[in-house]
């Protein structure tokens, strides 16, 4: 690459954007070119600093220990430049996510020219303070790829069609570019570092099963799409054997299984799913709709529902979901916690709004799942008529037979607290979510223990946000769950006093409400960070109905319509023009 080549990648940095055209070709001179294989540290952790980066072409990873992701790094960001500043060692490690070009400049040189240009120490310093910053919270960063290989598990799947509906759904977010062998192979990397360069995302697609080609693929994806017959039997990628170099960590993978029929053929994503170690998306791909659902997945474009635990009051939202599906609004994953997990998982499965309406009423309202009482050695019911129920209405299918990504909520009363669930029967572990302590059985699976998951996150915002989701719309039950008395005392009465006491009106809490609200406020903290990573937060007013008041369910259903309308207009007002915004 020439100097001046150089001056105009260094030109499009923020830290260099002020010198002139002389300055930057001085300091393209003293610039050293270096090619990183995916994998392989630029530097580590504790490591002494001794250059400034910046990523020509490819993608970093900044890591915080040996595998917590902090920040992606892509074509035109630098790096170094804390420790540069602060003259010690590098406190997080930096590693190639795929095969990279560098431009390093040594410490003396970049001294140097500080020395000489002393406006650039300010635009390091600025750098520098946002990366603190972001470091400071630890926060993982979502991955957002912008180069993708899509390699085909076995002959006969239909790629090039796929790849261009695939490219075609991607366009209104960046302009993409399909790269096959015929247009690709003999290549050098300027040339692949070019197009990288032009087009928001890159399509390499290996259509003949070259293998010479399929490892270029390889090396330059950030993101690997696994395409396969999903009525076929299951067959082994070969890339993904053990010490392959294409088993780089970080690089997200997704399964896109193609299904002639359209709907999911069961079992097929477990089946497809099991030559696999390590994190895997899947998708099912059933038709043009979900070719653009998956575009928005894989290139951090997707929109996320989250709907939160609070027993009949949950039922509202059955109207939120009616009333955002009426304004248009269509999701790309579903997460949520105890009731909210059982109605999200209907929207996973794809059934459509008087489905869910006619299934749920029957569920809740009609079955009375809590209903046969024990004696309370474990808990106030049996959990049968629970399990019963939700066996009924989602049979024995698995989390990943759903049509969308989907994943619920429990708590592990063995020591690992809060844990999410993707994969594994449907009902069972939607049981686990809505197990509340005292009034249904814990589940008990492989020797654990688990409860219903609003003890340790009733609102899980923050596992979809780390998935990479764009936009969250969460659907929170958080007003007037607080419990009253009518009474102030220490100690129940007699029984018939107590009978008749209540019978008056309502004293002491009953059991089964106090049971259930106690189950929620361990949460309550997490609940309202959770809240707040939400891009559209939904609040139904339900302080007219009690945590376990089913026969008000239409009163919770129309609630949870009339506030998503409200927010919905609220917003409309915000984007007309003119409008003020804070």
């Amino acid at each position: 690459m020439q100097p001046t080549d150089l001056a105009d990648l260094i030109r499009r940095t923020a830290i260099f954007a002020h010198l002139d055209e002389f300055q930057l070709e001085m300091l393209a001179r003293r610039m050293r070119w270096l090619c990183l294989p995916g994998g392989q540290y630029l530097f580590e952790a504790d490591e002494p600093s001794e250059a400034l980066y910046l990523l020509r072409s490819g993608s970093l990873g900044v890591f915080d220990g040996p595998s917590t992701l902090m920040h992606q790094l892509a074509a035109g960001d630098c790096v170094g430049e804390i420790s540069l500043l602060s003259g010690g060692n590098h406190h997080l490690s930096v590693r190639a996510l795929r095969d990279s070009e560098l431009l390093r400049l040594d410490v003396a040189d970049f001294e140097a020219m500080v020395e000489r240009h002393p406006t650039t120490m300010l635009a390091v310093a600025r750098t520098a303070t946002l990366r603190l910053l972001q470091n400071q919270h630890r926060v993982p960063s979502p991955n957002r790829p912008r180069t993708f290989a899509m390699l085909p598990a076995h002959r006969g799947v239909p790629v090039r069609e796929l790849a261009q509906q695939l490219a075609t759904a991607m366009e209104p977010y960046g302009h993409c570019t399909v790269i096959d062998a015929e247009l690709g192979r003999d290549r050098g990397s300027d040339w692949f570092a070019e197009r990288e360069a032009w087009a928001q995302f890159v399509l390499y697609l290996d259509d003949d099963r070259d293998p010479e080609w399929r490892q270029r693929c390889l090396r330059q994806a950030d993101a690997l799409l696994l395409p396969a017959l999903a009525a076929q039997a299951a067959q082994p990628w070969t890339e993904f054997a053990p010490g392959h170099p294409a088993r780089t960590e970080h690089r997200p993978r997704h399964l896109l299984l193609l299904h002639e029929r359209g709907e999911p053929e069961r079992g097929s994503a477990q089946r497809w799913r099991a030559p696999f170690s390590g994190s895997l998306m899947h998708h099912h791909i059933c038709g043009e709709g979900d070719i653009e659902r998956v575009a928005r997945l894989v290139t951090g474009h997707a929109r996320g529902l989250v709907l939160a635990g609070g027993g009949a009051r949950g039922l509202a939202h059955l109207g939120a979901i009616k009333a955002l599906r009426d304004a248009g609004h269509a999701f790309d994953a579903v997460g949520g916690t105890s009731i909210g997990a059982i109605i999200g998982a209907g929207v996973a499965h794809g059934w459509d709004t008087d489905t869910m309406l006619r299934r749920y009423f029957e569920a809740f309202v009609s079955s009375r799942p809590l209903s046969d009482w024990t004696l309370p050695l474990v808990a106030l019911t049996r959990g049968r008529r629970a399990s019963h129920m939700l066996r009924e209405a989602f049979g024995d299918s698995e989390i990943e037979d759903l049509g969308k990504p989907f994943f619920c909520v429990s708590t592990n009363l063995s020591g690992a607290g809060r844990a999410v669930h993707r994969t594994g029967p449907l009902w069972l572990w939607l049981r686990a979510s809505s197990a509340i302590p005292g009034v249904l059985p814990p589940v008990l699976h492989r020797g654990e223990v688990h409860v219903d998951g609003a003890l340790v996150d009733n609102l899980p915002t923050d596992v979809m946000a780390t998935d990479g989701i764009a936009h969250l719309t969460a659907l929170s039950i958080h007003g007037g769950m607080a419990l009253r008395a009518g009474i102030d005392d220490v100690a129940t009465p007699p029984w018939w006093r107590l009978l008749l006491q209540q019978r008056r009106g309502p004293r002491w809490p009953g059991l089964v409400s106090t049971l259930a609200r106690a189950a929620m406020v361990n949460s309550e903290e997490t609940s309202e960070r959770c809240r707040a990573l939400a891009h559209r937060l939904i609040v139904p007013p339900l302080e007219r109905v009690g945590l376990l008041e089913w026969k008000s369910w239409r009163r919770a259903v129309d609630a949870g319509y009339r506030e998503t309308l409200r927010v919905l207009e609220a917003e409309r007002k915000d984007r007309e023009p003119g409008c003020d915004s804070l």
